[in-house]
């Protein structure tokens, strides 16, 4: 039986995300939620998640602005989501990875801020699903491809008061 959700748990419930007490509007992945999550399929998987690490642009988010524990993100930090990779669903690095990832280091501010859940890791069932994170969104209402989608000050807010016991619930 899982604990009931405390104020430090991110609680998503449809296209609202509660985090200490404060409701912040949220998206979610193009399918909605699923009980059933596959690679690709653009859905959010419902759930109770660990968070496993924030990871955060230092030449666009301010050190002290998050937990001590939050790690700079390097040039070529890359995220496998590639079902034939033996590192399917885990962190990178490396210019020349050979199989199919999302780089992390964007263009665009989407990955300014990440929360890196434990959704099929840190052994991954090949094809179950990988790099569920909580991110800034592109706009209100804008679907992921099955992430959580964050307004990004609510997203540096939730970040700066993250603690290691803190979970993403999705329901």
């Amino acid at each position: 039986m899982t604990a009931a959700p405390s104020p430090l748990d991110l609680v998503v419930t449809g296209r609202a995300a509660r985090f200490m007490g404060r409701v912040f509007p949220c998206t979610l992945g193009r399918r909605g939620v699923t009980d059933a999550k596959c690679e690709g399929d653009g859905a959010t998987p419902r759930g109770v998640h660990g968070v496993i690490g924030l990871l955060y642009r230092p030449d666009r988010v301010a050190r002290g602005a998050l937990p001590g524990w939050a790690r700079p993100m390097g040039l070529w930090d890359i995220w496998s989501d590639d079902p034939r990779d033996p590192d399917y669903n885990l962190y990178l690095q490396g210019p020349d990875h050979p199989f199919r990832h999302e780089r992390l280091r964007r263009a665009d501010p989407l990955y300014d801020v990440v929360l890196l859940s434990d959704w099929n890791w840190p052994r991954a069932v090949r094809g179950a699903g990988s790099a569920i994170f909580v991110h800034g969104w592109r706009a209100p209402g804008h679907p992921t491809a099955g992430c959580i989608g964050l307004p990004p000050p609510a997203l540096r807010w939730i970040a700066g008061r993250l603690r290691h016991r803190s979970r993403l619930i999705v329901r």
